[in-house]
């Protein structure tokens, strides 16, 4: 399907969205309102803090086992993505740019991979130039209406709430791998 043909394109059910993670060679992922709830918390002194779902993150940790790349790619700098990251062992983690194609582009580049085969989890109007341009672009439930209209697949959970791990479980089920073989002995 071409993507500019997206538009007018149903939606994938949960087992579609499964089969296509077979062509997926990189999941990229958003940071606020997908990983988090959309909220952050600053302290007096400009000490922020986010509050991360930790369901996400284990199936994070799980899909990379397996042998999946996951990137970050988030417009916002921010320290705790930084520490949350570092904590989950997600070697690419990009932060900074609001183009966020332009953010990726030299990863894909690094990894030998096209954007056609990237996956890429977003919520909000920053999100779409990078969703319209990938292979896979998924929206978390209650995300902007643009990106609702061209994803191909809405997580049923919001962002913060389990989205990345319903993602991650069809990714899962589309390769034929059991997440319960990579968990840490």
């Amino acid at each position: 399907m071409k993507r500019s043909d997206r538009k007018s394109a149903r939606k994938l059910t949960p087992g579609q969205l499964a089969k296509c993670f077979r062509s997926v060679k990189l999941l990229a992922i958003d940071v606020d309102g997908v990983l988090t709830d959309d909220c952050i918390y600053f302290g007096p002194d400009g000490l922020e803090f986010k509050k991360f779902n930790i369901s996400d993150g284990f199936f994070m940790k799980l899909a990379m086992a397996s042998g999946l790349n996951i990137a970050i790619v988030s417009g916002r700098q921010s320290s705790a993505t930084d520490s949350r990251m570092s904590d989950l062992g997600v070697n690419h983690v990009l932060q900074g740019k609001v183009e966020k194609t332009k953010l990726i582009t030299p990863l894909l580049d690094q990894l030998g991979i096209t954007l056609g085969e990237v996956a890429f989890i977003g919520n909000e109007i920053l999100d779409v130039s990078l969703a319209r341009q990938v292979g896979l672009p998924i929206a978390v439930a209650g995300s902007n209406a643009e990106l609702l209209k061209i994803a191909r697949y809405v997580t049923r959970k919001p962002g913060g709430h389990g989205a990345v791990r319903e993602v991650l479980e069809s990714y899962f089920i589309g390769t034929g791998k059991r997440p319960e073989d990579y968990i840490p002995k």
